[in-house]
């Protein structure tokens, strides 16, 4: 892939539960769904369920992408790896 696998690692590391780093892979689809579902964490803070059910959804996907970016097993929107640092 031409994208970069370190700032892969960064964007999934400090803007991750946004979805920036899906925007820079080309997954505008599911960035999109991080994004919501960040906004409505944000907006509901004070609705306990809501709160942590999208908190604990996009904390792991965010989670899980990292671990994928970091040992380069991530693939942008035409399925190729991200493997240069």
């Amino acid at each position: 892939s031409s994208r970069s696998r370190l700032a892969t690692v960064l964007l999934t590391f400090f803007l991750g539960i946004f979805g920036v780093h899906r925007v820079y892979i080309l997954h505008e689809t599911t960035a999109i769904v991080m994004l919501i579902l960040s906004i409505l964490y944000i907006v509901t803070v004070r609705l306990w369920g809501i709160m942590f059910i999208s908190l604990a959804v996009v904390g792991l996907w965010a989670f899980i992408d990292f671990i994928f970016a970091v040992s380069g097993i991530m693939k942008d929107r035409e399925g190729r790896l991200i493997k240069n640092w």
